[in-house]
């Protein structure tokens, strides 16, 4: 197996694979932060444990939904892009996207 790419943020130049989708990503994130703060006060207020764990469950679907899309326009953008040059910095973006994936999946 691999070893972990360890990428600096200075690493990327460009524009990210996401751009297009940005207004989305974001609209899609403040909803999950509100659904954060909605299970605070759930459990600020009592809830019946099951109501609370049921929208942890709809929250934890809302950001797997989030984490597929951004790692789609990942490798339709940047792997693809790298691909298409060959060399170093293919293998480095494959190994850095199938580390994503793995993340993804033991989550």
């Amino acid at each position: 197996m691999a070893e972990p790419l360890t990428v600096s943020p200075d690493d990327h130049q460009g524009p990210h694979g996401y751009i297009s989708n940005k207004d989305d990503y974001l609209k899609r994130l403040r909803r999950i932060e509100g659904q954060a703060r909605g299970l605070q006060g759930m459990v600020t207020d009592d809830k019946y444990c099951i109501d609370i764990l049921t929208q942890v469950s709809a929250m934890t679907s809302a950001l797997q939904s989030v984490a597929l899309g951004l790692l789609d326009d990942h490798l339709n953008h940047c792997v693809r892009d790298a691909a298409a040059a060959g060399g170093e910095e293919a293998d480095a973006k494959i190994r850095e996207a199938s580390a994503a994936i793995a993340r993804l999946v033991r989550s």
